[in-house]
Protein backbone atom coordinates (compact mmCIF):
# COMPACT_ATOMS: atom_id res chain seq x y z
CA UNK A 1 0.00 0.00 0.00
CA UNK A 2 0.92 3.84 -1.10
CA UNK A 3 -0.29 6.95 0.01
CA UNK A 4 0.24 9.92 -0.91
CA UNK A 5 -0.84 12.73 1.08
CA UNK A 6 -0.81 16.81 0.23
CA UNK A 7 -1.19 19.61 2.54
CA UNK A 8 -0.60 23.33 2.78
CA UNK A 9 -3.45 24.36 1.44
CA UNK A 10 -5.24 27.79 2.24
CA UNK A 11 -6.90 31.58 1.69
CA UNK A 12 -3.99 33.86 0.53
CA UNK A 13 -4.36 37.04 -0.74
CA UNK A 14 -3.40 37.94 -4.29
CA UNK A 15 0.25 38.36 -4.46
CA UNK A 16 0.96 36.64 -1.57
CA UNK A 17 2.84 32.42 -1.45
CA UNK A 18 1.75 29.49 -0.16
CA UNK A 19 3.74 26.34 0.04
CA UNK A 20 2.41 22.85 -0.79
CA UNK A 21 3.86 19.55 0.63
CA UNK A 22 3.16 15.99 -0.74
CA UNK A 23 4.75 13.03 0.75
CA UNK A 24 4.10 9.54 -0.26
CA UNK A 25 4.74 6.56 2.05
CA UNK A 26 4.18 2.74 1.89
CA UNK A 27 5.43 -0.04 0.34
CA UNK A 28 7.82 1.77 -2.14
CA UNK A 29 10.94 0.92 -3.76
CA UNK A 30 11.35 4.71 -5.22
CA UNK A 31 9.36 7.37 -6.84
CA UNK A 32 9.75 7.89 -10.45
CA UNK A 33 8.03 11.21 -10.64
CA UNK A 34 5.77 13.26 -8.40
CA UNK A 35 3.45 15.80 -10.47
CA UNK A 36 1.26 18.51 -9.11
CA UNK A 37 -2.62 18.88 -10.76
CA UNK A 38 -4.77 21.12 -10.22
CA UNK A 39 -8.91 21.28 -10.63
CA UNK A 40 -11.71 24.24 -10.54
CA UNK A 41 -15.18 22.61 -10.64
CA UNK A 42 -16.37 22.11 -14.74
CA UNK A 43 -12.79 22.08 -15.67
CA UNK A 44 -10.46 19.35 -16.50
CA UNK A 45 -7.16 18.63 -14.15
CA UNK A 46 -4.66 19.86 -15.42
CA UNK A 47 -0.65 19.96 -14.55
CA UNK A 48 1.08 22.50 -12.83
CA UNK A 49 4.16 21.47 -12.54
CA UNK A 50 6.11 18.43 -12.40
CA UNK A 51 9.54 16.55 -11.27
CA UNK A 52 11.44 13.23 -12.15
CA UNK A 53 13.87 11.42 -10.12
CA UNK A 54 16.96 12.98 -12.24
CA UNK A 55 16.00 16.05 -11.64
CA UNK A 56 13.67 17.04 -14.83
CA UNK A 57 11.52 19.22 -14.25
CA UNK A 58 8.52 20.98 -15.86
CA UNK A 59 6.22 23.76 -15.56
CA UNK A 60 2.75 24.93 -17.02
CA UNK A 61 3.57 27.87 -19.04
CA UNK A 62 0.60 29.78 -16.61
CA UNK A 63 2.85 29.02 -13.92
CA UNK A 64 6.71 29.92 -15.12
CA UNK A 65 8.26 32.07 -13.03
CA UNK A 66 5.99 32.18 -9.97
CA UNK A 67 6.23 28.41 -9.11
CA UNK A 68 8.85 26.44 -7.70
CA UNK A 69 8.68 22.46 -7.02
CA UNK A 70 11.47 20.75 -5.49
CA UNK A 71 11.66 17.82 -3.40
CA UNK A 72 13.66 16.37 -0.57
CA UNK A 73 14.29 12.46 -1.37
CA UNK A 74 15.03 11.78 2.48
CA UNK A 75 11.20 12.34 3.24
CA UNK A 76 9.75 11.02 0.30
CA UNK A 77 8.25 14.64 -0.37
CA UNK A 78 7.83 16.99 -3.20
CA UNK A 79 7.04 20.82 -2.52
CA UNK A 80 5.48 23.19 -4.64
CA UNK A 81 6.41 26.77 -3.91
CA UNK A 82 4.11 29.49 -5.37
CA UNK A 83 4.59 32.97 -4.98
CA UNK A 84 2.66 36.26 -6.75
CA UNK A 85 -0.54 34.28 -6.59
CA UNK A 86 -3.22 35.34 -8.52
CA UNK A 87 -7.36 34.58 -8.28
CA UNK A 88 -6.94 32.58 -11.51
CA UNK A 89 -4.55 30.05 -9.52
CA UNK A 90 -7.37 29.14 -7.08
CA UNK A 91 -8.07 25.45 -7.29
CA UNK A 92 -7.92 22.19 -5.90
CA UNK A 93 -4.44 21.46 -5.61
CA UNK A 94 -3.50 17.39 -6.26
CA UNK A 95 -0.49 15.65 -5.94
CA UNK A 96 0.19 12.09 -8.59
CA UNK A 97 3.23 10.31 -7.79
CA UNK A 98 4.55 7.49 -9.91
CA UNK A 99 6.16 5.03 -7.64
CA UNK A 100 7.93 1.16 -7.49
CA UNK A 101 5.95 -0.48 -5.16
CA UNK A 102 8.23 -3.09 -3.20
CA UNK A 103 5.33 -5.87 -3.31
CA UNK A 104 5.90 -6.64 -7.58
CA UNK A 105 8.57 -4.16 -8.78
CA UNK A 106 6.32 -2.56 -10.99
CA UNK A 107 5.62 1.01 -11.68
CA UNK A 108 2.21 2.12 -10.23
CA UNK A 109 0.79 6.31 -10.01
CA UNK A 110 -1.06 7.45 -6.59
CA UNK A 111 -3.29 10.63 -6.22
CA UNK A 112 -3.26 12.31 -3.30
CA UNK A 113 -7.04 13.42 -1.54
CA UNK A 114 -6.28 17.27 -2.42
CA UNK A 115 -5.61 20.46 -0.73
CA UNK A 116 -7.55 23.97 -1.50
CA UNK A 117 -6.08 26.50 -2.34
CA UNK A 118 -7.89 30.16 -2.28
CA UNK A 119 -6.31 33.16 -3.58
CA UNK A 120 -8.75 36.51 -3.07
CA UNK A 121 -8.62 39.26 -4.86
Amino acid sequence: QVQVVESGGGLVQAGGSLRLSCRASGSMVTITATDWYRQVPGKERELVAGITTDGSINYADSVKGRFTISRDNAKNTVYLQMDSLKPEDTAVYYCNALVVVSTTFTEHDYWGQGTQVTVSS
